[in-house]
């Protein structure tokens, strides 16, 4: 049995007390083994109205020690005299013995005695007379301790007595004193006796003679103060006040240095003081432990603590803190550490998820917290009136109640981290307390769920951040010890419930087929495996969901938000008898506003509290990481990183993983990268990054669509410009080797694969997803890796890339027809509205219908428009890098098509019906979609097959369109003065384009070597090139040195004036051309004729 520090201090000095007798024994005096008790004083001392001194044993003076007695010199010669030692005395022991055991019980067996001391020191005269009728002296010793302390414990000062000798002690007894109390004080003068015992230079075999008899004497003590604690009503108790376990509860609640009302009361009460608590506690365990005794005495008292009503009152008092500084001095005492774990209320098994957090021992400190919906008037106090209390006391507050929340977290791991090390069976205790609070919690990881029948957002918080705490020892930087986490635990363990629990890619029958095959384990799962698996679960039903909460408050506030705009900006109400209802709603929605702002604000004091997302981060990056490694072939990511992309079957055992385990990594990045980017400055970006690219280059593992699109939300909010912080990932996207690598044809395959998600809302789900490739395409485009690996998917996977650019074309045509017409719809209502006199005279219901209309309309018609606009936009600048797999035939006539609609939309007759009131409200800038879309007819115009495709547009080609573009762009300073001129150029190729499809019907088959080798048009002005002495029509070789200034066939400097007319050539056009019927066509016409576009410089 191991010893108290204590006791190994007094073994320690009874050595040095033996060393010193043998060193001085043969010259001491005689004097020196006189008795150490001298004769009692005649004159007894003054009584006093307090209990008497602690009695020390007496010892005889003792003569000057002579020149023998002295001490050796020391070794190092001293300056001054030689310092001298003394010899032990001798203890009187019987004398002491019976002073002591007086002195510890506070009692005498002489009358004069007590007189003496106004009867404080209890005169025990039924104990005298005992001992006289056994013919027995009148003097205490350990013999007859025990029965001196039952004759102490027995005397009740309610009682009467016929003895009037005997009255005055009933009298004097205390009346409110309870036997624990009295015990506990008979405890402390036991320790003040042993204290000065041990200063005492007694003869080493006396001393230690003395110590056993108040080692006799503690184990009396402790024995009945135990059973006093059990059985409070074994000898009189005073009425009415706290008997047995609660009067430890106010000694263990004084420890706290804070104060509080409950701290008051439990300070005022406490019987022991901080000094004192663990030894007595440890007194307590020595003597009752080897039986397991310890539970049902010290059992009751840890209940009583956990479950003390301050805990109740929250953080609105410091009551909690007292009930935690017991409850760590209690488990710094392994035994009692063990002892709690075993207790029937630690963890009930019959309860439920609502009521765990009550009934279970340390659900009350658990469940404390500052969440709105448990702890409404943490966010009433802290946080209401926000918009108009000063921004540094909401600030103050936040950083108070985040410190609040760290000492209670930082306090609860701590008091989990003893149980744990107090024994085996108290650490597979604590491991299934974990493992219940998580499983009887499942319906929390569901899409609506009612708080009643779950336990609370505080206690599965408290219980996440617990076991991240655990985490932190084996999430090192270097990852090293991931490889002792068991791949194969949901085969092994069922400590976790998986039932019914989705897959990331396998059913629940092939799961469990899976478990059955696997070998059976050879020994228990480690602490490390059994940690990180309850804190996936937990994360599942804790922090996740709980920002799930925090995201529905903040939609609700933004639709209340709105309908006060409302409200305000429709001033009609004043004036009329709807004033004062309205006003109502008004002040009515700004109290519900503010009710929700301050319980954000409580819910972004934990979620957002610094160590909570370091360490959030950190288990995040871990899972990923080995998430990784588990896919990886070699096992070993990241060193060396993984090879993209994986292999095409997927490992069954990663198959059969719970869902959750991917989903939480990627919930986690999003909500961090938002609310808190500048996070991830430290670590976190390259795990990310990483996650992303193995799972887009590889999107055959995971099953479910929305998770792989939520891994492309994760890089479009990488890129954004968070307020003052820096894109989290832009800068590696543009650097880092894998992404450079990967990254394009990831989302182009994406972008195709989102067509088809499975789900009934698949149509409108890919334009959000697409929303978002096109602008990490955007953010990535002026880099030239990226670009070059544009074109090297287009030249070896150009099957791919060209249903690529088909989806691209269908979300175009689709999306700007969509939001043209609607935005033709608003003008339509707008107009209608504008003249109020009129729409005023209108039935109400027809008024509420077409301003209910007005509002639907508005709400999905700017999603339209940004998505049109934003494909526009990706189609312009992948027409502007590559454009021969937008020229294959399945691919460049509807291209053509689409083109033509929109800028007949844009600049034709229907352009007047799609003025509306703020444009900006609707993200329609006109100007900015017509640039884009004459962008891609120019960054195609020197492709002949784009300009037979616009040529055979007879749907909605015009040249007329064109010129009014044109000038428009002039105008408006949207194009430059060359681009409008390669415009001009371009729209005369599909006119003469146009006439030559004619000539060809009319004459028949026109020669090759009359077409433009480029265009496709029949040549007006053949001129050949001085260098390749290829062969191209004037207007053709013109519009290609707008934007290069090099032979397009041998890629050598050319300058327009270089070209040779080739007038041979011309003639035999010339000719060919007058044996055809004038049909006023391009090719009938001069070119400056053709086409009417002001290309002029301003």
């Amino acid at each position: 049995m191991s010893t108290t520090p204590q006791e190994d201090a007094d073994r320690i000095r009874l050595k040095r007390l033996a060393k010193l007798q043998g060193a001085a024994s043969s010259s001491t005096t005689p004097a020196a083994s006189t008795s150490a008790s001298p004769a009692p004083s005649p004159t007894p001392p003054p009584p006093k109205p307090k209990p008497a001194p602690t009695p020390t044993p007496t010892v005889q003076k003792r003569p000057p020690p002579t020149e023998s007695a002295v001490a050796a010199p020391s070794p190092v010669p001293l300056k001054k005299k030689t310092q001298v030692v003394a010899g032990p005395v001798h203890l009187d022991l019987p004398t002491w013995e019976d002073e002591t055991v007086s002195n510890v019980f506070n009692v005498t067996l002489r009358k004069e005695v007590a007189e003496r001391t106004s009867y404080e020191v209890v005169w025990l005269k039924p104990l005298a007379e005992e001992l006289q009728g056994e013919g027995l002296p009148l003097q205490l010793n350990s013999e007859v301790a025990d029965r001196t302390l039952i004759a102490r414990l027995e005397l009740d000062p309610q009682s009467m007595s016929d003895d009037l000798d005997f009255l005055p002690v009933l009298a004097s007894l205390p009346p409110q004193q309870t036997v624990f109390e009295y015990l506990v004080k008979s405890w402390k003068r036991l320790n003040a006796v042993r204290s000065s015992l041990l200063k005492k230079n007694y003869v080493p075999l006396e001393q230690q003679r003395a110590m056993d008899v108040l080692d006799k004497l503690r184990d009396l003590v402790v024995s009945y103060t135990g059973l006093t604690l059990q059985e409070p009503a074994m000898f009189p108790q005073p009425s009415g006040k706290a008997l047995g376990p609660a009067e430890v509860v106010p000694s263990l609640m004084s420890l706290s240095t804070m104060s509080g009302p409950y701290l008051a009361t439990s300070s005022s009460q406490a019987l022991l003081d901080a000094s004192e608590i663990e030894i007595f506690l440890q007194d307590l365990v020595k003597r009752f432990e080897p039986d397991n005794e310890i539970d049902d005495i010290l059992g009751p008292v840890v209940e009583q603590l956990c479950f003390h009503p301050s805990v109740e009152l929250g953080f609105a008092d410091d009551g909690w803190r007292s009930v935690v500084s017991g409850l760590e001095a209690l488990v710094t005492i392994k035994p009692i550490a063990a002892m709690i774990t075993r207790l029937p209320r630690w963890n009930p098994a019959d309860l439920a998820a609502p009521q765990f957090e009550r009934g279970s021992l340390l659900g009350p400190l658990l469940k404390l917290g500052v969440f709105e919906r448990e702890w409404p008037s943490i966010a009433k106090t802290y946080f209401s009136n926000h918009q108009t209390r000063p921004p540094g006391e909401m600030s103050s507050a936040t950083a108070s109640l985040r410190g609040t929340l760290k000492t209670l977290q930082s306090s609860l791991f701590q008091i989990f981290n003893s149980l744990v090390r107090a024994s085996a069976e108290s650490r597979e205790a604590v491991l299934q307390y974990f493992a219940r609070a998580v499983n009887i919690n499942r319906k929390r990881a569901g899409m609506q769920v009612d708080p009643a029948t779950v336990s609370s957002d505080c206690f599965m918080m408290n219980l996440q951040i617990i076991l991240l705490m655990f985490a932190e020892p084996f999430m090192d930087a270097t990852y090293s010890k991931m490889d002792r986490i068991d791949p194969a635990y949901y085969a092994r363990s069922q400590r976790i419930d998986l039932n019914d629990e989705t897959r990331i890619n396998a059913t629940n029958e092939e799961a469990e087929q899976w478990r059955k095959q696997q070998p059976p384990a050879t020994a228990p799962p480690n602490f490390i495996t059994e940690i990180f698996y309850l804190a996936l679960a937990a994360s599942h039903i804790g922090q996740q969901k709980i920002v799930n909460v925090l995201e529905d408050l903040g939609r609700q506030y933004d639709e209340i938000r709105r309908h006060v705009e409302l409200l305000e900006g429709d001033q009609s109400w004043r004036g009329t008898p709807f004033q004062a209802r309205t006003e109502m709603a008004i002040n009515t929605a700004k109290s519900q506003q503010d009710t929700l702002a301050a319980a954000m604000r409580a819910y972004e004091a934990q979620l957002g509290e610094p160590e909570l997302i370091f360490r959030t981060i950190s288990f995040v990056n871990f899972v990923s990481t080995w998430v990784i490694r588990f896919v990886d072939p070699r096992k070993k990511h990241p060193n060396p990183p993984i090879e993209l992309p994986l292999p095409q079957e997927v490992p069954t055992s990663f198959r059969v993983l719970p869902e959750y385990v991917i989903e939480d990594v990627i919930e986690y990045q999003l909500y961090i990268i938002r609310q808190s980017p500048n996070s991830l400055e430290l670590s976190g970006k390259n795990e990310m990054l990483l996650w992303c690219l193995t799972f887009l280059t590889s999107t055959w593992y995971i099953k479910n669509p929305f998770l792989k699109a939520k891994i492309v939300e994760v890089l479009f909010y990488g890129i954004w410009h968070w307020a003052e912080s820096r894109s989290v990932l832009t800068t590696l996207l543009n650097t880092h080797p894998v992404a450079l690598k990967h990254l394009m044809p990831a989302l182009m395959n994406f972008y195709i694969e989102v067509e088809q998600t499975g789900a009934s809302s698949q149509f409108y789900d890919k334009f959000n997803s697409r929303r978002n490739i096109a602008h990490i395409f955007k953010v990535i485009w002026n880099n030239q890796a990226h670009r070059d690996a544009l074109k090297n998917e287009a030249a070896n996977n150009s099957d791919r890339f060209v249903r690529f650019v088909n989806l691209m074309i269908n979300d175009v045509t689709y999306l700007l027809d969509e939001s043209l017409t609607d935005l033709a719809k608003i003008h339509e209502l707008q107009t209608e509205m504008r003249d109020r006199v009129t729409f005023e005279a209108q039935p109400q219901q027809y008024r509420r219908e077409r301003e209910g209309l007005l509002r639907q309309l508005e709400r999905h018609t700017s999603t339209y428009v940004q998505l049109g606009s934003n494909t526009v936009d990706l189609l312009k600048i992948f027409t502007g890098e590559t454009k021969s797999p937008f020229m294959v035939p399945e691919i460049v006539d509807r291209l053509a098509a689409m083109l033509d609609y929109n800028l007949d939309a844009l600049v034709g007759p229907r352009c007047q019906d799609l003025r509306v009131s703020n444009p900006e409200k609707y993200k329609f800038n006109p100007k900015q979609l017509l640039s884009d879309l004459l962008q891609v007819y120019l960054n195609l115009s020197d492709q002949g097959e784009f300009a037979q495709a616009v040529a055979a547009d007879e749907r909605s080609y015009r040249k007329e369109l064109f010129e009014q573009a044109a000038g428009i762009a002039r105008r408006k300073m949207l194009k430059s003065s060359d681009e409008i001129e390669k415009l001009a150029l371009f729209v005369l190729k599909v006119e003469e384009t146009k006439a030559t499809m004619q000539a060809e019907d009319d004459l028949g088959e026109i020669p090759d070597e009359f077409l433009d080798p480029l265009m496709y048009t029949l040549m007006r002005d053949p001129v050949t090139l001085p260098s390749s002495r290829a062969v191209l029509d004037r207007s053709t070789l013109k519009s290609h040195l707008l934007s290069d200034a090099k032979d397009p066939f041998n890629r050598m400097p050319l300058k327009l004036e270089d070209a040779i007319p080739n007038v041979e050539l011309k003639q035999r056009i010339d000719a060919f051309l007058s044996e055809r019927r004038n049909k006023n066509t391009a090719l009938d016409k001069p070119v400056d004729d053709v086409v009417h576009m002001d290309t002029s410089h301003e």
